[in-house]
C-alpha cells in the first residue's frame, strides 16, 4: 500500500475502510464511446473518481488497480494504492480486501468510481452484516459494505446484486439493502448519462459536468 488519507469522525473510521477499485483511465467508459470521445471519457473517469474520493475522506481509502496513472492519480490524493495486476475487477477486490484485513480494518465498504453523486457515502447506515446499495436497475452493485473477515466471494458483473445478495444469505450475514435515488446512479451507458446531467439540472451547480 502507499500513501494514506486522514480520518474524520462521522463514522466508526478506526474499524471501517472505503476500497475502490479503479482500471485504467485511458480504458475507461468504452460504452460511452457513441457519445464520447476517447480523451472526453478518460478525462470524465478521472472526474467521477475524483468526487468518489472526495466523498471518501472520511475514513481510510483504499484504491485497488493495476495501472501506474492510476496508481499515481490515487497516491496524489491521498488513498492508499494497492497493486493487484492481472486479476480482474472481483480478483483485484478480494485482493484489496485481503490486505485491508490484514491491516486490522474490520469492516470494508466496496465502492464504484463512477458514481457522480457520491455524497451519501458520507452517511451510510451503521449495520453488522453486509451493505448492499444497487444500482437504479436493481442490476448491479454500486456499494457493497461486509465484514471483513467473512470471506465474502465478490461476483462484480452483469446481474451482480442479486448473486451478492445470494452470496450473504450463503454465509448467513444479516443483509440490509439501501435502495438511494443517488448512490444509485453510476454511468456506464449513454442513458446513464442523460439520468445524470438530468439529476445534474434538479440539484443545481454543484452536479458534475462533461461536455457531450
Amino acid at each position: 500500500m502507499r500513501g494514506q488519507r486522514d480520518r474524520s469522525s462521522s463514522r466508526d473510521e478506526s474499524s471501517v475502510s472505503f476500497l475502490v477499485p479503479i482500471k485504467s483511465f485511458v480504458d475507461a467508459k468504452e460504452r460511452l464511446a457513441k457519445v464520447l470521445d476517447p480523451d472526453q471519457r478518460r478525462s470524465f473517469a478521472k472526474e467521477l473518481a475524483s468526487g468518489v474520493l472526495e466523498a471518501t475522506k472520511i475514513a481510510n481509502t483504499a484504491v485497488v488497480c493495476d495501472d501506474d496513472e492510476v496508481a499515481s492519480w490515487a497516491a496524489q490524493r491521498g488513498a492508499s494504492v494497492i497493486w493487484a495486476p492481472g486479476k480482474g475487477l472481483n480478483g483485484a477486490v478480494s485482493e484489496g480486501v485481503g490486505v485491508l484485513a490484514a491491516l486490522g480494518y474490520e469492516r470494508i465498504t466496496v465502492v464504484h468510481a463512477d458514481l457522480p453523486f457520491p455524497e451519501r457515502l458520507r452517511s451510510l447506515p451503521d449495520v453488522q452484516g453486509v451493505l448492499l446499495v444497487p444500482d437504479r436497475r436493481h442490476d448491479g452493485t454500486n456499494v457493497l459494505e461486509i465484514p471483513a473477515s467473512s470471506d465474502f466471494a465478490f461476483s462484480y458483473g452483469r446481474a451482480s446484486f442479486a448473486r451478492h445478495l445470494d452470496e450473504a444469505t450463503r454465509l448467513g450475514l444479516t443483509t440490509e439493502v439501501l435502495d438511494d435515488d443517488e448512490l444509485s446512479i453510476d454511468v456506464d451507458l449513454p442513458e446513464d448519462l442523460v439520468e445524470m446531467s438530468e439529476r445534474a439540472r434538479q440539484r443545481g451547480p454543484e452536479g458534475p459536468r462533461v461536455n457531450t
